[in-house]
């Protein structure tokens, strides 16, 4: 026995060992055959892996290179002409009739599933949730929206919605005098109100001021001759006469489910997607809490 061959034991032996030490400390019920079954299939890899480099260790030492060389070579490296090794292919070919069985037969693509169990389970228990709050009244909606906000928008909004000083949107009001100019100068194409796309260049210069200033102040007092461009869409309150393009006065239901299913990209940066993730109530509960932010 050669002392490659020690060391391959030796290397198994202490693969082994450690196996059968993390199974130990762990104190896993080996009467369980699953676990059994586990632990012999580490065991085996753990000796397939000392004998596989043993055999190509040893191989590597021993074997010169034979065949016919390619014509093509690259930098004066070339290519044998060599077969696919016998068993490689086998290798290859026993893995693709597993692939076959194991999703037909072994665990067919419609048997049980844990994670299909999961959804389901969610999507019953979401049933439940929108049947009971489907008319809950203002305090419930907020308490339900603040739990959904330290959740999903503290991260980036921080816990009391102030933006994290400016890394984000500060929810304490609607607009910043910042955003609204460059949605004035540029344009916004991004919340799919059935109004459509507003253009870039509504209104320019001190226009364009006037109006971003009264807007981000909370269009308190007369509408400055500059709103009137807004107003034409945005209405002459700025609620998004019913609908048809955002409320640029607060953050009503409609804004919040909009920014919510397609993002919104500003001068602070880029929010994603949450499509799909809350229900209509939840929707409905985040819109009323934050909305309790704006007006404290």
């Amino acid at each position: 026995m050669n002392a490659l061959m020690i060391k391959g034991l030796a290397f198994a032996a202490v693969l082994m060992i450690a196996t059968l030490a993390v199974v130990m400390s762990l104190d896993i019920d080996l009467s369980d055959p699953i676990n059994i079954i586990t632990m012999l299939g580490a065991l085996v890899i753990a000796g397939l892996s000392a004998g596989v480099s043993i055999k190509y260790i040893n191989q590597m030492k021993t074997d010169t290179a034979t065949g016919e060389l390619a014509d093509e070579n690259w930098d004066g490296i070339g290519e044998y002409k060599n077969e696919l090794p016998s068993g490689w292919a086998y290798s290859f070919l026993a893995t693709m009739i597993w692939a076959l069985w194991y999703w037909f037969v072994g665990y067919p693509v419609n048997a049980f599933s844990q994670i299909g169990q999961y959804n389901e389970e969610v999507l019953a228990h979401q049933e439940k949730f929108e049947a009971k709050y489907k008319d809950a009244d203002s305090d419930t909606l907020q308490q339900i929206g603040e739990s959904i906000f330290l959740v999903q928008c503290a991260p980036c909004h921080g816990e009391t919605g102030d933006g994290l000083s400016g890394k984000s949107q500060d929810f304490s009001s609607r607009e910043s005098e910042a955003q609204v100019l460059d949605i004035i100068e540029n344009g916004s194409d991004q919340l799919h109100y059935p109004m459509g796309a507003m253009p870039g260049g509504m209104a320019f210069g001190e226009d364009a001021k006037i109006a971003a200033k009264y807007v981000a102040d909370g269009m308190k007092g007369d509408a400055p001759a500059a709103f009137g461009v807004c107003a034409g869409c945005h209405g002459a309150d700025g609620k998004g006469n019913d609908g048809m393009s955002p409320n640029i006065a607060e953050y009503d239901n409609e804004v919040i489910k909009h920014v919510l299913a397609n993002g919104k990209k500003g001068v602070i940066g880029m929010m994603p997607s949450f499509k799909g993730r809350f229900t209509e109530v939840q929707e409905k509960a985040l819109a009323t809490y934050i909305q309790s932010i704006q007006q404290q």
